[in-house]
């Protein structure tokens, strides 16, 4: 990405912009193209990942081509927590499968903050897994494509 070149909605956030933004995180998860989910974090982004530490776009994209190698049918709802300058807390939920057939769903918090061109920085991420069976999941769309608009989100579901 070249230096010059932003990621909107920049910081400072306002209620809008951080849920346009956490959203347009949501869709590019879902989308599950590592090289393309890299270009929205900084050069030398800091990430920790459950108990995972790395830094920079290439970590990020090597990272991302494991995760999806090992969770399959992913499927991701963010919801915003809370923003305030250039921070934005989220949390989220996804479901996934493994090579069994097994189903998961995943529950976690994000904390990200942003730079002035609204790249992601930094990135703190707690997840936990928990097993389910294939009909308790909730997440239901096609996979490797957006949340539909009139797809319930977390707290609608529940969760």
């Amino acid at each position: 990405m070249n230096p010059t070149e932003s990621r909107p909605p920049l910081p400072p956030f306002t209620l809008e912009t951080a849920l346009a933004k956490v959203r347009a995180a949501e869709d590019a998860w879902n989308g599950r193209d590592p090289e393309r989910i890299a270009l929205a974090y900084s050069e030398d982004s800091q990430w920790r990942n459950r108990a995972e530490f790395f830094r920079g776009r290439d970590a990020i994209v090597d990272f991302l081509t494991r995760k999806w190698a090992k969770e399959l049918d992913y499927r991701l709802i963010k919801e915003l927590w809370a923003y305030g300058g250039n921070r934005i807390a989220v949390r989220f939920a996804y479901e996934w499968s493994d090579h069994d057939g097994r189903w998961f769903r995943a529950y976690g918090n994000e904390n990200w903050v942003f730079d002035e061109r609204g790249l992601m920085r930094q990135r703190h991420a707690s997840i936990n897994d928990l097993a389910i069976d294939a009909g308790e999941r909730k997440f239901h769309w096609d996979a490797a494509g957006r949340r539909p608009l009139d797809h319930p989100g977390l707290s609608d579901l529940g969760l």
